[in-house]
């Protein structure tokens, strides 16, 4: 088990366990062993606003949708958990839930293009500002907020793509001490290797299309809170929007979490002898990955993540060295998003991180995003091997 051994519910079990049992109860009609996915729209009452399970309408309220959001929630140890249509959806949700007009948000440097996309294109212009910190840098955090005390802290850690590590509970204490929401996007590591609300964040969001689901087949978005306040708002915004997961996506999203424990101890492993292999290796310029010791981040990485996971940047020589890299490789396949258990390679300047060229976020021209699968490391490796010495 490569989860942290701290990661048990109050009934005792241990994160593997959880992740195969939490919200998965058999069938109480038929003793079937997977829940049923439950595709109806509506559901009868026993008499006029006397609901059955509290169940009303598919928006409202769907068994297969509430079976994950158990599962969601024990994973990362909180006590709401929320799913939704998309990871941008979830955002969404939450910035509206906890922001007015007039409010601030302080986000890291280093972060999913959407992110920045929806904070200052669409709650931009209702009124929601936003300003940008090294969030890895708590000294860099403290004289922000020394400035102006924001609503919000938004970090990734690590952080998309160049893996930047914050230290979850120094960000803690100094967003608290500040009145802020500490928002934590574990996308990346994944409650297997990171369990940000034990370290003191107040909400963890999750594009559970990435490693939760696994498999890049369904496309989904959490958020996992303890404040009963704010999930209630949170799940009431959700309701009068409608962004929430369909039945299927729900439960394909709950079998890919049942592998989650076991698909990345093997993207860690891959993932880290990768990174070793390319830093060492002179064609490469820089390698971006928290596993080495010579990352910035690594101290604060191994003390809050059990491994590394399997997202690995790699810096060419120039722009033009690395989208040659890009489109040489085979094995791993040139495309959008990560997390699943194919390799994929992505141009984060022109494709994920499009939206935020010529901002304090954009990613540099020479940056590759490797996604490693969890194929066999001797093809992986000689695949990277050969797109290196291509043109």
């Amino acid at each position: 088990m490569i989860a942290d051994s701290a990661a048990h519910s109050s009934d005792g079990l241990a994160f593997d366990s959880l992740a195969v049992h939490a919200g998965q109860s058999a069938d109480p009609g038929t003793g079937a062993v997977i829940p049923p996915v439950h595709f109806s729209t509506t559901y009868v009452q026993d008499g006029i606003g006397n609901l059955r399970a509290g169940y009303e309408y598919g928006r409202s309220g769907n068994p297969t949708r509430h079976a994950l959001e158990e599962q969601l929630a024990a994973l990362e140890g909180g006590r709401h958990g929320v799913s939704f249509a998309s990871g941008l959806a979830a955002e969404d949700a939450l910035l509206r839930a906890a922001l007015r007009p007039g409010d601030e948000v302080l986000l890291g440097n280093d972060v999913y293009g959407g992110t920045y996309r929806l904070l200052s294109r669409i709650l931009g212009p209702w009124g929601v500002s936003l300003r940008v910190v090294d969030m890895s840098d708590l000294e860099a955090v403290a004289a922000a907020l020394a400035v102006g005390a924001p609503q919000i802290l938004w970090v990734e850690t690590p952080s998309n793509p160049l893996l930047r590590v914050t230290d979850i509970a120094g960000l803690a204490r100094l967003g608290h001490d500040a009145g802020a929401l500490v928002v934590v996007d574990n996308t990346f590591a994944s409650p297997a290797l990171q369990r940000p609300l034990a370290h003191g964040a107040d909400v963890v969001v999750h594009s559970t299309t990435k490693y939760l689901g696994g498999h890049s087949d369904v496309v989904g978005g959490a958020l996992v809170l303890n404040d009963d306040a704010l999930a209630e708002q949170v799940r009431f915004l959700q309701f009068a929007a409608g962004a929430v997961s369909g039945p299927m996506d729900a439960w394909l999203t709950s079998r890919g979490i049942k592998t989650l424990g076991l698909r990345m101890q093997r993207h860690s492993e891959n993932g880290l002898a990768l990174a070793r292999f390319l830093d060492e290796d002179d064609r490469v310029a820089r390698v971006y990955y928290p596993g080495l010791p010579t990352h910035p981040g690594h101290d604060i990485a191994a003390a809050q993540m059990s491994a590394f996971g399997g997202i690995v940047s790699v810096e060419l020589a120039d722009a033009a060295s690395a989208r040659r890299f890009a489109e040489s490789l085979r094995l791993f396949q040139l495309a959008e998003s990560l997390g699943g258990v194919e390799s994929l390679v992505n141009y984060p300047d022109e494709m994920t991180h499009a939206s935020v060229r010529g901002t304090e976020l954009a990613v540099p021209a020479e940056v590759v995003r490797l996604s490693v699968g969890i194929e066999s490391l001797d093809d992986l490796r000689a695949d990277l091997d050969q797109a290196l010495s291509a043109g």
